[in-house]
């Protein structure tokens, strides 16, 4: 069994060890949890990763990701669910995250640079390293259902960031979306995506972030 799985066995009887014998409170048991979970999710993502490098997203099985993982089928489901899920990560914790930086920003700023200061929230995460983020993109890239299925997690954000953008455009959120409020959102995360798509095709040479503001620039020309 690799290493970090193997701690966090042990951790785990630690853990039950120190509630039976000394009462450790719930909030120190859930945090080390969440602890061990993520060591667990962060096990299977670069076990599964090796696997989609070296052979491909479509030619890698479940299966083998838990063999690699060294864990059970069954565990994988529960932590990873599918192939996709484990690529794509908690996309929706992505967008509450950029959901957050967006209504901290200062209440002047228009919603443009808002919204792209909020967005590099993603960027400062440092699980995304530039590696990760390439070879990841690069799936995307060349695997149509993958694609497919970022698409349909990412309509999620709409919902989170759009009635943010109305508050700065002066508009009362709720019922029907205002249109250009929709349409900055939208075309916003079409910037980031086309940005993140160039940058592969250039073999991950250059600045994304640059790239993200000059397809910025191109839209609000």
């Amino acid at each position: 069994m690799p290493g970090t799985l193997r701690q966090v066995g042990t951790v785990c009887q630690i853990s039950l060890f120190c509630q039976k014998r000394y009462g450790c409170c719930m909030v120190e048991r859930g945090s080390l949890r969440e602890r061990n979970r993520r060591a667990v999710e962060r096990e299977i993502s670069e076990a599964a990763m090796r696997l989609f490098v070296n052979q491909g997203f479509d030619a890698t099985t479940t299966d083998q990701i838990a063999a690699e993982a060294g864990i059970s089928p069954r565990s994988l489901f529960r932590y990873a669910g599918t192939k996709e899920d484990i690529v794509l990560g908690d996309m929706l914790n992505a967008g509450r995250a950029v959901q957050a930086a967006l209504r901290d920003r200062p209440a002047e700023e228009g919603p443009w640079e808002a919204l792209r200061a909020a967005l590099q929230v993603l960027a400062d995460d440092p699980a995304n390293t530039s590696e990760r983020v390439f070879r990841i993109a690069e799936m995307f890239l060349h695997t149509p259902a993958l694609r497919a299925r970022r698409l349909e997690k990412r309509l999620g954000w709409l919902d989170l960031l759009v009635p943010e953008v109305e508050r700065r455009l002066g508009r009362a959120p709720g019922g029907v979306p205002d249109p250009a409020a929709h349409a900055i959102v939208s075309c916003a995360l079409a910037c980031l995506d086309t940005a993140t798509e160039v940058w592969v095709r250039r073999g991950g040479q250059g600045d994304p972030t640059e790239i993200f503001d000059a397809a910025i620039r191109a839209v609000r020309a």
